[in-house]
């Protein structure tokens, strides 16, 4: 069972497909800030999932984060998801960090909804059925 103040934690090293570079989110051989919310997005994930039945997953609604310090390739980050709220039981709020060896990086807020997997998945796949 999940409770306020869980926390969850990865760690990554920066390679060079998930640069700024590489991505085209900017131009320089830094860590993309589109690399630094999929980490922080995983570990919210891993984290929710741990209080979930078979069958039920997460998915993302609502991603705020500032990216404070540029990482260059090579270097360890580390994530840190916390939970924060859950609402309705249903939404799960967290506040998610991101740390590499001289400190703070990121940080933010992120949202997950919880959802049955294969109903989900079976509204996506026949989304554009129509077309």
């Amino acid at each position: 069972m999940l409770k306020i103040g869980d926390k969850y934690e990865i760690n990554a090293i920066v390679k060079s497909e998930y640069l700024a570079s590489s991505m085209k989110s900017g131009c320089l051989e830094v860590f993309a800030t589109p690399m630094v919310i999929a980490f922080m997005e995983e570990a919210s994930l891993e984290l929710a999932q741990k209080g979930l039945p078979e069958g039920i997953t997460t998915v993302g609604t609502m991603v705020n984060v500032e990216h404070l310090s540029p990482t260059p390739l090579g270097a360890e980050v580390r994530f840190v998801s916390t939970l924060t709220k859950i609402e309705d039981d249903r939404f799960y709020h967290f506040d998610v960090e991101a740390y590499d060896r001289l400190g703070l990086i990121a940080k933010g807020t992120h949202t997950r909804a919880s959802v049955k997997s294969e109903r989900f998945q079976a509204k996506a796949d026949s989304k554009f059925d129509e077309v």
